[in-house]
C-alpha cells in the first residue's frame, strides 16, 4: 500500500512517483491511501466551494481523471480534509466513485480492500460544530462552506462501533498522539506547534478516543505538513488458558479413598515414622514454567508531508493478509468491498442523521450495539455476497459523472454550482432500503422531509 499525506490537487506527481518506487524496488503498489486535502475538483465552478485564499483556486489535476483523459493506474482511497470541493464530497456523503478506480470513503465510512478492514473519517475537528447536524447547503456561505468539513459527534460514534479495523485513515491527528513519538524532534522542525501542545490543543480529542477504543495496526494521518511517527501501546491481551486435551484421564477423578474423602486429607491423618527419610530433603522442588508475557496491542501512526519535491509526502508499506485469493498477476486489481458491520452501523444510525442544526439525542451504547446486531442480521438476510462471500461494490456503485468537466461553465465559471443528486448515493441509499437524506431527487423539495427521524 502507498500512503500519501495531503494530495492538493497533485495526482500525476503522486501516481509518477509511485511508478518511479515500483520501478527502482522492483514491486507492485496494489492502492494508494491518500489521507485528506484531496481536492477533487470538477471545474471551475467547484473551485467556489473550496475554503482556500483565491491565489490557492486552481484546478489542478483532478479533473482529467473525472472526464476520462486519464485513468488512475491504481486503485485509490480517499477521506477528505478541509481543503476540498466539499459540494462534490456531499454528493458522495456515504462513500463512491469520485472518479474511475478513485473512491471516497465517505464523510466516514469503512471498506475491505482484498479482505483488509480500512475505516477513515474525513474532515478536521472544530467544537463548535462538533454536536451540530449536517445543516450546510450549496450555495454555501463563508462559514458553512467550513463547517461542512468539520467532522460531527455523528459520525464519531458511528466509527466508535467498529470492531477493530486493521488501517484507520484521517486527515486531523488524534490528539497528543505526539506525546507517543519524538515530540523534541517535531518541535524543531515545527517550532510553532509548541503552544499548541502545551495547552492540548494540538490535533482531535475525538479521534483520540477512537484510536484507543479500535486499536487498529495502523493510523495514517496529514493536515500539518510534517512526516512523524509514534507508536501507540495498548492494555496487554490476557493469554489465553492452554487448550484442555478431551482424551486425558483425570487422575484426581480415579484417586478418591472410600468414603469420597480426598487422597491428600487422607494421608495427612497419618501418623509419620519419626526415622523415615523425608524425600522432600532429598528432592528439588520442581517449579512451573514461566507464562509467557501478555501480548500488548500497538497502533502504529504514520503522518506525511503534501506532495512537493523532497517533502516526505508518500512511502509504501506491506501490510499481511491470509487471503488466498489476492491477485497474482500485475494485471489483476484488488477487491474493494462494502464492510458489512459498516453497513449494518449505516443503517441502524440512519434515523439520527440530521440535515438540520439541531442533531437528536443519540442512544446508549449498549443500545446501538444492539441495534447494530439486529441490522447486521438484515444485512445477511437481504444482501447478497458474491462466491468469496463479500459485497462487492461494484455490484452497486459504479462511477457516474454528474457535473461537466471545465470549459462548460460560460458566464458562470466564478459562480457556485448547481445542486445534483448522485447516482451512486440513491444506489447505495437503495441497497440498504434508506430514505437519501443527503441528495434526494428535486421532486423531494424539503431533504428533512425525506427523513424517517430527523
Amino acid at each position: 500500500l502507498a500512503v500519501e499525506g495531503c494530495c492538493h490537487g497533485e495526482l500525476d506527481a503522486i501516481y509518477n512517483h509511485i511508478a518511479q518506487l515500483e520501478t527502482r524496488n522492483g514491486y507492485k503498489v496494489d492502492a494508494l491511501l491518500i489521507c485528506g486535502d484531496f481536492q477533487a475538483v470538477r471545474n471551475w465552478q467547484d473551485l467556489q466551494c473550496m475554503a482556500v485564499p483565491n491565489k490557492y483556486k486552481q484546478l489542478h489535476d483532478f479533473h482529467k481523471y473525472y472526464t476520462g483523459e486519464k485513468q488512475a493506474p491504481i486503485l485509490t482511497l480517499v477521506i477528505g480534509g478541509n481543503h476540498e470541493a466539499s459540494n462534490y464530497m456531499w454528493e458522495l456523503y456515504h462513500g463512491g466513485w469520485l472518479a474511475p478506480n478513485i473512491y471516497f470513503l465517505g464523510h466516514a465510512g469503512c471498506v475491505l480492500v482484498n479482505g483488509v478492514r480500512i475505516a477513515g473519517a474525513s474532515g478536521i475537528f472544530k467544537g463548535h460544530d462538533f454536536q451540530l447536524g449536517h445543516h450546510e447547503r450549496v450555495p454555501y456561505d463563508s462559514s458553512s462552506m467550513r463547517s461542512i468539513y468539520h467532522i460531527r459527534e455523528y459520525n464519531v460514534r458511528r466509527l466508535s462501533l467498529l470492531s477493530s479495523p486493521r488501517i484507520f485513515l484521517s486527515h486531523d491527528w488524534p490528539a497528543s498522539i505526539e506525546r507517543y513519538g519524538d515530540l523534541d524532534g517535531l518541535l524543531r522542525r515545527k517550532s510553532f506547534f509548541k503552544a499548541d501542545v502545551e495547552s492540548g490543543k494540538l490535533g482531535s480529542p475525538p479521534l483520540m478516543g477512537l484510536l484507543m477504543n479500535l486499536k487498529p495496526e495502523w493510523w495514517f494521518a496529514a493536515h500539518l505538513h510534517v512526516r512523524f511517527a509514534a507508536t501507540v501501546l495498548h492494555d496487554p491481551e490476557p493469554v489465553p488458558a492452554p487448550a484442555k486435551n478431551p482424551d486425558e484421564i483425570e487422575i484426581d477423578d480415579d484417586d478418591e479413598t472410600p468414603g469420597d474423602v480426598p487422597a491428600k486429607s487422607f494421608e495427612q491423618k497419618q501418623p509419620q515414622n519419626p526415622d523415615e527419610i523425608s524425600l522432600d530433603d532429598e528432592e528439588e522442588t520442581v517449579e512451573a514454567p514461566p507464562q509467557p508475557p501478555p501480548r500488548v496491542r500497538k497502533t502504529q501512526f504514520l503522518a506525511l508531508d503534501k506532495c512537493l519535491p523532497k517533502r516526505d509526502f508518500l512511502e509504501v508499506i506491506d501490510i499481511e493478509t491470509t487471503d488466498s485469493s489476492m491477485p497474482q498477476t500485475e494485471a489483476a486489481s484488488p477487491r474493494l468491498s462494502f464492510d458489512p458491520e459498516w453497513l449494518a452501523i449505516t443503517r441502524a444510525f440512519h434515523p439520527w442523521l440530521s440535515t438540520t442544526r439541531s442533531q437528536p439525542p443519540f442512544p446508549e451504547e449498549a443500545e446501538a450495539r444492539s441495534l447494530v446486531d439486529a441490522e447486521l442480521k438484515w444485512i445477511e438476510e437481504n444482501i447478497p455476497k458474491d462466491d468469496k462471500g463479500e459485497i462487492p461494490v461494484s455490484d452497486y456503485q459504479n462511477f457516474v459523472a454528474t457535473a461537466p468537466g471545465p470549459g462548460s461553465e460560460g458566464n458562470k465559471k466564478f459562480q457556485q454550482p448547481p445542486w445534483y443528486t448522485n447516482p451512486q448515493t440513491e444506489a447505495f441509499c437503495r441497497m440498504l432500503n434508506i430514505p437519501n437524506k443527503i441528495n434526494p431527487p428535486p421532486t423531494v423539495k424539503n431533504p428533512a422531509q425525506a427523513s424517517d427521524a430527523a
